[in-house]
């Protein structure tokens, strides 16, 4: 058919009209992501259905943007901290998380290997699972020389359980009648990924935050030795490993939010900000979930991930629920 005719130029106009209803809609959706009268869990909803039914008009854009308001929103949480309880939280959750982390990686070996299932696959969806989700698959993907497909089914894995974790975590814990620290330390320890970390505790409330936060990037610390084992293990002479710098970042702001009293003025307004942010964060990662993606993971890798997880989760509740 001729570009010029008709009826390719009718066409042409509807698809025009039909992105730009997208990104409308898309924008309009990101706005109201800001505003109060949203929580974490409905925008990561909000997003799951623009991906299912509209599309991700920016998708190519779309894990560079999450990954850096996550790691900017997370450092201006800091701004609501101060350093006696953070260093109080951090010793605290110390040896749970290398007990936890351990653990979840040996589970996560045995696992793969009854299911059957490629050998970089697992490894990755485990250290997604024991660490902080896509970060720690991220930097470990280098390490063991993963390929694509490989990355592409361990991310999917970890962000469908993060999603559900969003709703799940905080209703748990209502029917459980969990403290805000009891709380904090459960979601920090159980639930993959950073960014639903901190949604599912912000929802349960300011003290769960802290705590869940503090703990959270402590335990992201954990991807450098981990990613040093999996060269050993891999036989992998590339150890070139992506630290994350931002937890640096986190740290200055608590300190700067403990010892400048000018700050203090304004760290309110920053940890709000901040909090959009996170729910801006969650849209995005929703509106990423396309139908592909989630076609891509498998059976297999999304039993395993769901094995870790609930094993994860009810330890550590019990745990803490008694000591």
């Amino acid at each position: 058919m001729s570009n010029n005719t008709p009826l390719y130029k009718n066409r042409r106009k509807f698809l025009d009209r039909s992105i730009s209803t997208r990104e409308v809609i898309f924008l309009l959706v990101l706005i109201f992501c800001l505003s109060p009268f949203i929580s974490p869990p409905l925008a990561l909803l909000a997003g799951i259905i623009i991906a299912q039914f509209i599309g991700h008009p920016y998708l190519h854009l779309n894990h560079k943007a999450t990954h850096l308001l996550l790691q900017v929103s997370v450092v201006g949480l800091g701004f609501g901290m101060n350093v006696s309880t953070a260093l109080k939280t951090g010793k605290d959750g110390i040896l749970f998380t290398a007990v936890s982390i351990s653990g979840t990686l040996i589970l996560g070996y045995l696992s793969g290997r009854v299911l059957k299932m490629n050998r970089k696959t697992s490894f990755l969806i485990s250290a997604g699972t024991a660490i902080c989700g896509g970060s720690a698959i991220a930097a470990v993907s280098p390490v063991i020389k993963a390929e694509e497909k490989q990355i592409s089914i361990a991310l999917g894995t970890v962000f469908i359980l993060n999603s559900i974790a969003l709703f799940a975590f905080p209703f748990a814990g209502e029917k459980l009648h969990l403290s805000q620290s009891q709380f904090g330390l459960w979601s920090a320890m159980a639930i993959h990924d950073t960014s639903s970390v901190v949604g599912a505790a912000s929802k349960y409330g300011n003290e769960a935050l802290q705590i869940a936060t503090t703990v959270k990037l402590a335990r992201a610390l954990w991807i450098i030795p981990v990613a040093f084992l999996s060269s050993i293990v891999f036989k992998s002479k590339d150890k070139k490993i992506k630290v994350p710098y931002f937890i640096g970042l986190f740290i200055v702001a608590i300190i700067v939010n403990t010892y400048v009293p000018f700050v203090q003025r304004f760290s309110g307004y920053i940890v709000e900000i901040s909090k959009s942010g996170l729910t801006v964060t969650l849209f995005l990662i929703g509106c990423g979930l396309s139908r592909k993606t989630l076609a891509s993971v498998g059976l297999k890798p999304i039993l395993q991930g769901l094995i870790l997880w609930v094993v994860i989760s009810l330890s550590t509740l019990l745990v803490i629920h008694y000591l």
